[in-house]
């Protein structure tokens, strides 16, 4: 069932009004460098249509040596590396389902720990094939010979948005993911954003009896898609005709179920991850409130006066959303502020705050480039072996090509590095 009560309507638009004030950074944000990049990945026929999109990082208990980063390469799959940044696995996004159709095009990943399946209990990728409009998901088996990512998807998984194939290849379709696995229940979920569209679906994941996996839709929630400014004024951000402020990024908080989820124009949003309650804005972009006009030659949005009423932090799009947890349970909301390549981390301890606490880049090293106009983010604060003892941030780098050849890939952070950043 679909939440779009009036009542809710309204309470969102009052929120929406009163959204706090936020003061603004002071001083330039400190700077990072990644330890190691991928390979770039192109986006052309040559390059194999691979354009890197969103990480996940998988620790190996028996050796965090040999954990491995998970990541989408939209039509040119999935990709699996080492904490080297060397290509371990590629597998193919699916093809169209007959010429003409769309293919295969993988979007976000997380993972689910100890999920049960059929013959044991397993660690999963769950992907978003945008192309699709489905869920792919994929048992993670580091012995496996030939690489560690298997697909268990099954075969009668239905489409997440769509009635029928016309619609599914009108590209309306899951977008943006999220795992979250309760901890009162043991039951194990994918939240899926849909693409030009505010809703956001809550999907069960369910074992079958031949080992595969499948889901369910238990229930959709439509975020706002215009907002009562505070003077009384109507907006709506730009885009398309016809398209409406999408979500992508997304994390779940595991420690009280709480779903952040930035929606790209607009900022956070805060919901319980079984999408009942009214959501409420963490913060917002500074082109909140700023009105404008799709120009249909340049495919461009050209803004007018900006009233003031957007926030001081992230700049749109707001994108990658993940979690990085300290060992007394602690840490941050971290969000990529991909209109000026930053990060900007948020208390994750208050729930019913998220106070700002700071930010910083990822720039570039005599020996790595930076991250810019970064899409997807994701950190793991744990030992994983001699390379990052202090735990590893990934993101994904925009702009990875040179003059020839535009090109993205994803940069390896030392988390310790980040902290240090984020204590100064």
């Amino acid at each position: 069932m679909s939440v779009r009560a009036a009542a809710l309507a309204a309470a969102l638009t009052a929120l929406v009004a009163v959204a706090p004030a936020h003061a603004a950074p002071t001083g330039a944000l400190p700077a990072v460098t990644a330890r190691a990049e991928t390979a770039t990945l192109h986006d052309d026929e040559e390059g194999g249509n691979a354009d890197a999109d969103d990480p996940a990082i998988w620790r190996n208990a028996a050796d965090p040596a040999r954990s491995l980063v998970i990541a989408t390469a939209k039509e040119g799959g999935l990709r699996v590396y080492d904490l080297k940044a060397r290509l371990v696995q590629t597998l193919s996004a699916p093809p169209p389902v007959t010429p003409g159709d769309a293919p295969g095009r993988y979007n976000n990943v997380d993972l689910v720990h100890g999920f049960r399946l059929a013959h044991g209990r397993a660690d999963l990728a769950v992907t978003s094939d945008r192309g699709h409009d489905r869920l792919r998901i994929h048992r993670i088996d580091p012995s496996r010979p030939g690489g560690p990512l298997v697909d268990v998807t099954d075969p009668s998984a239905p489409a997440v948005f769509s009635a029928d194939q016309a619609e599914v290849n009108e590209q309306r379709t899951a977008y943006g993911l999220a795992t979250w696995t309760d901890a009162s229940t043991g039951r194990s979920y994918a939240l899926v954003s849909r693409r030009e569209r505010t809703s956001v679906a809550l999907l069960e994941l369910g074992a079958t009896s031949a080992g595969t996996v499948t889901y369910r839709k238990i229930r959709t929630l439509d975020l706002p898609s215009s907002f009562r400014l505070p003077d009384g004024t109507t907006w709506r951000p730009c885009g398309e005709p016809g398209e409406l402020p999408q979500v992508e990024g997304m994390v779940v908080d595991p420690a009280d179920g709480t779903l952040y989820a930035g929606q790209e124009d607009v900022g956070i949003w805060r919901v319980r991850a079984d999408l009942r309650g009214t959501p409420q804005l963490v913060d917002t972009v500074r082109e909140y409130g700023v009105p404008a006009v799709y120009d249909e030659p340049s495919d461009e949005c050209v803004p007018g006066a900006d009233p003031g009423f957007g926030g001081t932090r992230i700049a749109a799009d707001v994108e990658g959303l993940t979690l990085l947890t300290e060992r007394d349970g602690d840490g941050y909301l971290l969000a990529s502020s991909q209109g000026d390549d930053t990060f900007a981390a948020y208390d994750r301890e208050r729930a019913d705050d998220n106070e700002y606490e700071g930010g910083f880049r990822v720039a570039a090293s005599a020996a790595v480039d930076g991250s810019q106009e970064c899409d997807g983010a994701a950190v793991l604060n744990a030992p994983l072996g001699p390379d990052y003892p202090d735990g590893l941030l990934v993101v994904q780098d925009g702009d990875a090509g040179d003059a020839e050849r535009e090109g993205t890939g994803f940069k390896f952070v030392d988390l310790g590095d980040v902290m240090d950043a984020l204590d100064d």
